[in-house]
C-alpha cells in the first residue's frame, strides 16, 4: 500500500451515508481518530470511553463503555443498532503500564494478576467488542473493523525480548483479529479485518519510555491519527486480517 490521505479525501473508499466508532475516544489516538473522522462526512462518530466524557460537537456522539466488562459492551453495542450503516469501528483502548502495573524486563518479574489485566485490556475486551459489534457491520460494501495493536506483539518481529504481559496480550489479539477476518469473510465477504500498528506516538501510554530510550521516531496523535486512517482507506478485501503499520507496510505476526 501507499497511503495518502487530506481531509478532503478521508475515508472516501466507505460509502455514505455512514456511522463510525471509536473505542477509547478519550485517549490520545482515539481523540485524534475521531476528530478526523468527524470532518470526513459521517453521520454520526460514535465516541466511546470508560468515561464516557462529553465530547458533543457536530457530527459527535459520546458514551460510555468499559472494555473489561461485557454488559457493558453488549449495552454499548445496543445503542448502535439504529442509524446509518456502521462501516468503521476502531478499536484504540490499550495498557502498558498504570501505577501498579509495569512492563516486566525479566520473566523473574511476571505476575499472574498482572497478567490477566494486560490480557483482559490488550485482548479480551477488543474481543469482546467485535463479538458484539461485527454483527452490526452492513452485509454489502466496504466496511472496516480495526483494533490497535503493537509491534511489539509481532512473535516474529521479537529480538530485545521482555515485556512479557504486553507483547503476549498484543500477540493473543492479533490472533483475534486474523480468527475474526476468517469467518467474518464468509458472512460480509466486503468487509476488512486488520490490526494496526500507531507506532510511537506521544500519550501516556509510552511517555515513561521516551527520555533517552530506544523506542524510535515519536509521533503527535494528530500525525499518527491521520496515517492510520490513510491506511484504513487503502484497505481491500486483500488485507483482511493481517497487520499493518501506520505507513503501510505490512508487520509479520
Amino acid at each position: 500500500m501507499n497511503p495518502r490521505a487530506s481531509s478532503s479525501s478521508l475515508l472516501n473508499s466507505l460509502e455514505r451515508p455512514a456511522r463510525a466508532v471509536v473505542i477509547g475516544a478519550s485517549g490520545g489516538i482515539g481523540s485524534a481518530v475521531t476528530d478526523l473522522v468527524a470532518s470526513g462526512g459521517f453521520e454520526t462518530v460514535h465516541a466511546l470511553s470508560r468515561s464516557g466524557d462529553d465530547q458533543s460537537r457536530a457530527g459527535v456522539r459520546a458514551g460510555r463503555i468499559d472494555i473489561e466488562n461485557e454488559a457493558s459492551i453488549a449495552a454499548a453495542a445496543e445503542e448502535l443498532i439504529e442509524g446509518a450503516p456502521l462501516r468503521l469501528i476502531l478499536v484504540a483502548t490499550g495498557l502498558l503500564h498504570d501505577a501498579t502495573l509495569q512492563p516486566e524486563k525479566t520473566y523473574r518479574a511476571l505476575d499472574p494478576e498482572h497478567l490477566l489485566r494486560s490480557f483482559r485490556i490488550n485482548a479480551i475486551g477488543p474481543a469482546l467488542v467485535g463479538k458484539h459489534m461485527l454483527p452490526l457491520l452492513p452485509k454489502t460494501g466496504k466496511s472496516v473493523f480495526a483494533v490497535l495493536s503493537a509491534r511489539v506483539g509481532s512473535i516474529e518481529d521479537n529480538r530485545l525480548g521482555g515485556w512479557y504481559g504486553y507483547r503476549a496480550s498484543k500477540a493473543a489479539l492479533n490472533q483475534f483479529v486474523r480468527t475474526f477476518a476468517i469467518e467474518l469473510g464468509r458472512q460480509r465477504p466486503e468487509a476488512v479485518c486488520v490490526a494496526l500498528h500507531p507506532g510511537t506516538v506521544d500519550t501516556v501510554l509510552s511517555h515513561p519510555f521516551q527520555p533517552g530510550s530506544k523506542v524510535g521516531k515519536v509521533f503527535s496523535p494528530s500525525y499518527s491519527a491521520e496515517r492510520l486512517l490513510a491506511v484504513t482507506d487503502a484497505l481491500t478485501t486483500a488485507h483482511t486480517g493481517q497487520f499493518f503499520a501506520l505507513d503501510g507496510q505490512s508487520i509479520p505476526f
